[in-house]
């Protein structure tokens, strides 16, 4: 068992943050695992009840626990961890880690492009465009709320229906023949608004990442996307070469 290392110039609080840390993250201790209650971590090694408290706000300040009134303190579900190395979707990012997918489409319209829009997209101001908006889920848990526009008169027969049983990718593949070849992306670190931290079922003002994307099909601009990632459930990373 890991100890407390008393003459290490850490405080203990840091040392006992850092044990459990390892616990979770080499899977010694599993996702939703209850943690042992204070006394037992005080009695373990041989530390107060001030520090144990310490290293626990630390710990889920971080993301690596949560606690749940009346019940105790848990290991939090490990962060999904993008690689932003070429073209990927969220439909294939959750089956590759083993989860499965599902979209709940909370809004779709067909309306005229705003100025902004029609900058955005290539096309003219008032050209129609498809607009939804849908919650990505993993497992059932919310992971990402995205709004997305696509050209209406390229792409005819989209329906809220089938975006809600089967990937936009997919959609555009099967019944236009599309072969989506790049995406562009730009990532924003933002505060959760109240309306989409209820549907993400997160806190509002926690933090988040705006991910802006422009995808294309030769020189077609196909998609337009603008979507909030739950900053406690991504990890994002590019690998410099």
């Amino acid at each position: 068992m890991d100890k407390i290392d008393r003459k290490n110039r850490l405080p203990l609080y840091c040392q006992l943050a850092d044990i459990i840390k390892e616990k979770i993250e080499t899977r010694e201790w599993e996702e939703h695992k209850r943690l042992p209650p204070e006394r037992l971590l005080c009695e373990l090694y041989g530390v107060s009840r001030a520090t144990v408290r310490q290293a626990m706000q630390e710990l889920e300040v971080n993301g690596y626990i949560y606690k749940v009134q009346g019940r105790g303190t848990f290991v939090k579900p490990a962060k999904i961890k993008q690689d932003l190395l070429g073209f990927y979707s969220f439909t294939e990012e959750m089956r590759k880690l083993g989860k499965k997918p599902s979209s709940r489409v909370k809004d779709f319209t067909v309306e005229n492009s705003t100025e902004k829009i029609a900058k955005k997209m290539n096309l003219k101001p008032g050209e129609k465009v498809y607009k939804f908006t849908r919650l990505r889920l993993a497992d059932g848990e919310p992971m990402m709320l995205e709004t997305t526009y696509i050209p209406h008169d390229k792409f005819p027969g989209i329906t809220g229906e089938k975006l809600e049983n089967n990937p936009l990718y997919e959609v555009l593949s099967n019944e236009h023949g599309l072969s989506l070849t790049m995406a562009e992306e730009r990532f924003f670190p933002v505060l959760t608004r109240e309306n989409e931290a209820e549907l993400l079922q997160n806190l509002p003002h926690s933090p988040s990442m705006m991910i802006e994307r422009l995808t294309y099909s030769g020189d077609l601009l196909v998609e337009y996307t603008v979507g909030i990632a739950r900053g406690d459930k991504f990890e994002y990373r590019v690998v410099l070469e």
